[in-house]
């Protein structure tokens, strides 16, 4: 008989399992409001974009502009976008995780602006129109942290190059959230095999001093920058 996770009891009467107990003394850089009813799941822990550079992320679109996120999770991105734009597509396939999302973005006071679809984003994703796709596909677990060079074939539940083209059949404006340890030239490489190439920009991500990921803009939304060829 397989032996079941045990879970440990937190400030407030909460459970969270081991494995991210190390992201939960990290909560409220996640989560602002975390004391005022967020949920997240096990995975929710170490997936969730921190609240800064998810509102870093946001300040690219234009408050008229419609968003797409193509996985969702437990909503970080999603609300940091209807917090300045329009409106907000999220999608994710785990329907457990929607109903975070939905109730976190109630804490947040935007789940009016936001659309909660569960599904398979590249199923969906040629039926949606939209001004701008945020793309923060699962990076496969803390683990993606132990390899030296972290490429798009580790992305799920497609490699990055796939799910970049499904973005592209919605919009050319697309930001990518991705792993500190990325492999950049494979993020460049997206831009120019696309038809007509597009212009990208890569942007280091921090809080409190510590580099937390890397987001690539293309299209429109990317600053002052000109096709890689």
């Amino acid at each position: 008989m397989g032996s079941k996770k045990r879970k440990l009891a937190i400030h407030g009467g909460r459970k969270v399992g081991r494995c991210v107990l190390k992201y939960y003394h990290q909560r409220y850089s996640l989560f602002s409001r975390y004391d005022e009813g967020i949920e997240m799941d096990d995975e929710g822990w170490f997936s969730v974009t921190p609240e800064a550079i998810a509102a870093t992320h946001a300040e690219r679109v234009s408050a008229s502009a419609v968003v797409v996120d193509g996985f969702c999770g437990v909503g970080g991105n999603a609300i940091q976008f209807a917090r300045k734009c329009s409106h907000v597509v999220a999608i994710d396939v785990d329907p457990r995780k929607v109903g975070f999302a939905a109730n976190n973005a109630k804490v947040y006071g935007v789940e009016d602006w936001i659309d909660f679809v569960v599904g398979d984003f590249f199923e969906i994703a040629p039926s949606l129109k939209a001004d701008v796709v945020f793309l923060s596909p699962p990076w496969g677990g803390p683990a993606y942290s132990t390899v030296e060079k972290f490429t798009l074939d580790f992305l799920k539940p497609l490699d990055g190059y796939s799910i970049f083209q499904v973005a592209q059949k919605i919009t050319p404006n697309i930001i990518m959230y991705l792993p500190r340890n990325v492999d950049l030239h494979q993020v460049e490489e997206l831009s120019w095999l696309s038809s007509p190439p597009l212009n990208v920009e890569i942007e280091e991500n921090y809080v409190r001093g510590y580099l937390k990921g890397i987001t690539a803009y293309f299209g429109d939304i990317a600053r002052n920058m000109h096709p890689v060829l």
